[in-house]
């Protein structure tokens, strides 16, 4: 199953916010989301998600500055392919500000303000407990339309198979 990241900037001064990008085209067009993408062949999420960070949205963040929040399974029955685990991340430092890209339009929003019903039906299930703290393991299965959820979330107590985060 294809690996993949989504990483959120979030700042801690009041208001606190969150950074979201507005996918411009391809998977997720139209929704916002937090910025990432597939994990390429002898990368570690970490890396990939430090990589998707800067080529999205140029900024950079370090491998330290980047703090686990769990793993999402997604399964899309009538188009396998889209099937993926997708890693989360958060971080409070990094260094540029966030530019638009060809990939996404970054936007901040407030903690208590984000645009659930513009993002995948998934997200509100996950992302405001990460944006608390908490780390979480969760799996969705789509409908045959490619939008609706069929089922979850089906929260797991651990991560089956966790990601190797750093290298050893």
């Amino acid at each position: 199953m294809q690996q993949t990241t989504l990483c959120f900037l979030v700042r801690s001064d009041p208001p606190r916010q969150v950074l979201l990008g507005l996918k411009k085209h391809g998977f997720g067009a139209g929704k916002y989301g937090g910025i990432g993408g597939k994990v390429a062949p002898g990368e570690t999420v970490v890396e990939a998600a430090a990589r998707e960070m800067a080529e999205e949205t140029g900024v950079t963040v370090s491998a330290e500055d980047l703090r686990p929040a769990g793993s999402v399974w997604f399964l899309f029955p009538a188009r396998p392919e889209w099937s993926q685990v997708m890693h989360l991340l958060l971080a409070s430092r990094w260094q540029g500000e966030p530019a638009e890209s060809a990939e996404v339009i970054p936007v901040w929003f407030d903690v208590t303000k984000v645009p659930y019903q513009q993002m995948w039906p998934d997200a509100v299930y996950w992302l405001p407990r990460i944006l608390a703290g908490e780390r979480v393991y969760l799996r969705f299965v789509y409908a045959e339309d490619n939008e609706t959820l069929a089922a979850g979330p089906e929260e797991w107590a651990y991560a089956p198979g966790p990601p190797e985060w750093h290298r050893p």
